[in-house]
Parts: structure tokens; C-alpha cells; sequence
């Protein structure tokens, strides 16, 4: 009588076919952060395209909506909502200037401070970005009905809240004409 034991096919080492297919398909990523990002590089990725067609990056449309939202703010004031050097936002605001959507006047409380505020063309800019933006955001969420709109940005804001994000300021800024960090091989 043979007792060798055969082995089990559970436990026995994969063909090598079957582990080249395991490793070139690894699964899938899943989960709400993953889809967060997957989701938010697209809608990113396609705002900066609908802006572009302005002449305007995502983040001049975001200091225009912060000067539009508090006129007469300092450069000062902006720099820490955005959480950034005062002269990084020296640097940004050149730019909208240059484009004559932001003029900087001198503040008559405190001379050494320069209140911004936005031109005429900043305005009308501004208004044919609320379109592109009501567009975009109909477009990426065609998907969903009214009430699923509603709940979906209810539970975002919950989700950014808990986070401690800062409302209306995106944490872009913090890194926007960094060098990327090197990597050390």
C-alpha cells in the first residue's frame, strides 16, 4: 500500500503563468480616498483646461475669488488665509496685476500696506468664470440627481470640516511653485 501523501493543490506553489498574471494585474485600488483623489485629479485636471481658455490658472482664479470675497484685504491678510509667506502672495498678485485684473491701492489706515482690489476687467473675468465653473461642476456631476448633489457636497463639507481644511482656500497654495521634493534613491 502507498501511503505517499499527495500534495495539496491549495498549498502548492502557483504555475509560472499564473504568477506572472498575478503580478501583472495587481487589483485594483479601492476605497472613498482613492476615489477622492481619482475624482478630484480629474476635476482638477479639467477646471485647469476650462480656465486656460481665459488666460487664467486655477490658482489666479482662486485669489480673485479671495480678493472678490473680501475687498481691500492686505497682501498681508491674504498670505495667511492662504498660509504662505507674504511674499509668495507678492509674487501671485504680480501676475493678476500684469493681467489687470487686481489693482493694488495704498491703504489709508496704514500707509506701508497695499489694499487689493479687483478692476473692472478682474469683474467681468470673474463673471465668465462663475460660468465656466457652473458648467464644470454640471458636467462632472451629470451623474447624480439634484438630491444626490446636495448629499454628496453635505458629506464633503462634513469630511473637509473634520479635516480642519480652511473653507474656500484650496491647500495647493502651499506648495504651488515648489520644487518638487527629491528623492533619495
Amino acid at each position: 500500500m502507498n501511503t505517499a501523501r499527495q500534495p495539496d493543490p491549495s498549498t502548492a506553489p502557483a504555475s509560472a503563468p499564473a504568477q506572472a498574471q498575478a503580478q501583472a494585474q495587481p487589483p485594483a485600488p479601492r476605497g472613498a480616498a482613492f476615489l477622492l483623489a481619482q475624482i478630484g485629479a480629474h476635476a482638477a485636471g479639467r477646471f485647469a483646461e476650462r480656465v486656460a481658455a481665459l488666460g487664467l490658472t486655477p490658482a489666479d482664479v482662486g485669489l480673485l475669488r479671495m480678493v472678490a470675497g473680501q475687498p481691500g484685504r492686505s497682501q498681508r491678510a491674504l498670505a495667511e488665509d492662504l498660509g504662505v509667506v507674504p511674499s509668495r502672495v507678492v509674487a501671485l498678485i504680480d501676475v493678476l496685476e500684469d493681467k489687470r485684473l487686481v489693482e493694488r491701492r495704498r491703504s489709508a489706515e496704514d500707509r506701508r500696506n497695499y489694499e487689493l482690489h479687483l478692476t473692472p476687467e478682474g469683474r467681468r473675468t470673474l463673471g465668465a468664470v462663475s460660468r465656466a465653473a457652473a458648467t464644470h461642476e454640471d458636467d462632472l456631476l451629470a451623474a447624480l440627481d439634484p438630491d444626490g448633489r446636495a448629499r454628496l457636497l453635505e458629506l464633503l463639507e462634513r469630511v473637509a470640516a473634520q479635516q480642519e481644511l480652511t473653507p474656500g482656500v484650496h491647500p495647493g497654495y502651499r506648495t504651488l511653485g515648489k520644487p518638487a521634493a527629491k528623492r533619495k534613491d
